[in-house]
């Protein structure tokens, strides 16, 4: 395993964290549940506002999140609760990952799909108007903002924004929406918008994702059935982004210039197909059969999708700690040690720890 390690002296500063209020959305869900854990040891104010966890298991139960944070659950597309909740924390930091997170879902509720992403996020920005404690703010929305034509590029900041399914177009829309903010009524303060690769990690159970679908079908003794193989996406373990998420807002909170958006991934080696991902996934698991699909099942997903990482890598001296032989392996520890009884947080925290000493 220690090969598989790449050495990144760039990580969250303990000294800064500790004592911050961080008001955190999406807390409820499986990279907020993370992000929560890692904020605490890092010795944060955590404040959480979500709606109640929407998987059965739930990392954010499981991991018993609730007892290390002060957690708040509603909905962010209410405005008046969001700016109530806004005024009695006081945060100093704003982390915005409450959305509807899923394409698949996204067909079969737009409407949902869309104020959740757009309205949510409009509300928070307006309630972070009001609010004169706030001094950075990073908005997480997803590495499928790019208008996607399959050309194998790898997308950069300043390429052209669009979005084919629902999902998509939501966060494009968060995208142009933050930036109109970060010009006209919040250049005072550090705001960045940040597009993440596809993260894997313990403790997922969302539906229609790829390691979560592995476990349980591999749990429950069924045959995997992947629908488009070829995929290719930019995989990285959980704690990569929300690391450097934390590395950002650290520089942006002396250095308001740094606020734009930034992509945030893993080598460009990493980028590979769902077939290679559950290949890897399968050995390190130890157990569970595949059967691979055709490339299409009715609803349109990109095929293709790099990112380019090398503005992080320049402005924040940025490099991934873990490559995706290690993330695969580390999530599947995660789950076969889970499957057998072990504490869920400690699994966690375990993790965190041996990230940020890598």
């Amino acid at each position: 395993m220690e090969a598989m390690v790449t050495k990144n002296s760039s990580q969250p500063d303990p000294d800064f964290w500790r004592g911050k209020r961080v008001a955190l959305t999406g807390h409820t869900g499986f990279k907020g549940a993370w992000m929560a854990l890692l904020l605490k040891r890092l010795g944060a104010l955590v404040y959480g506002y979500a709606l109640a966890p929407n998987t059965q298991p739930s990392l954010f139960e499981v991991a018993k999140v609730a007892q290390e944070i002060a957690s708040h659950v509603d909905d962010i597309r209410d405005d008046y609760s969001l700016n109530r909740w806004m005024t009695s924390v006081q945060p100093e930091v704003v982390l915005h990952f409450a959305a509807q997170a899923l394409v698949r879902e996204s067909y079969r509720d737009p409407v949902g799909t869309m104020t959740s992403n757009f309205v949510g996020t409009l509300n928070l920005l307006e309630a972070i108007r009001h609010q004169a404690s706030v001094k950075t703010v990073v908005v997480v929305t997803t590495d499928k903002v790019y208008r996607n034509d399959e050309s194998a590029k790898s997308f950069q900041e300043d390429d052209h924004l669009g979005g084919h399914d629902p999902y998509s177009a939501s966060k494009a829309a968060c995208e142009i929406l933050v930036d109109s903010y970060r010009k006209c009524f919040l250049s005072h303060i550090g705001l960045a918008t940040a597009r993440a690769g596809n993260v894997i990690g313990g403790g997922d159970w969302s539906k229609e994702r790829l390691i979560p679908d592995a476990v349980r079908a591999w749990e429950s003794g069924q045959v995997l059935e992947i629908r488009s193989p070829a995929a290719v996406r930019p995989w990285q373990h959980v704690l990569e982004p929300l690391c450097a998420y934390l590395i950002l807002a650290q520089n942006m909170w002396s250095d308001i210039d740094l606020a734009r958006a930034y992509n945030f991934g893993p080598a460009v080696t990493d980028a590979v197909s769902v077939k290679q991902v559950i290949e890897l996934a399968q050995t390190a698991y130890g157990k569970g059969t595949v059967q691979f699909g055709g490339e299409q099942n009715g609803l349109h997903e990109a095929g293709l999708l790099h990112l380019n990482t090398q503005l992080v890598s320049e402005v924040l001296g940025l490099v991934p700690r873990w490559n995706l032989a290690c993330a695969v392996e580390k999530t599947m520890a995660w789950y076969r040690a889970y499957g057998v009884g072990e504490d869920a947080r400690s699994l966690c925290l375990r993790d965190i720890e041996a990230y940020l000493g890598a």
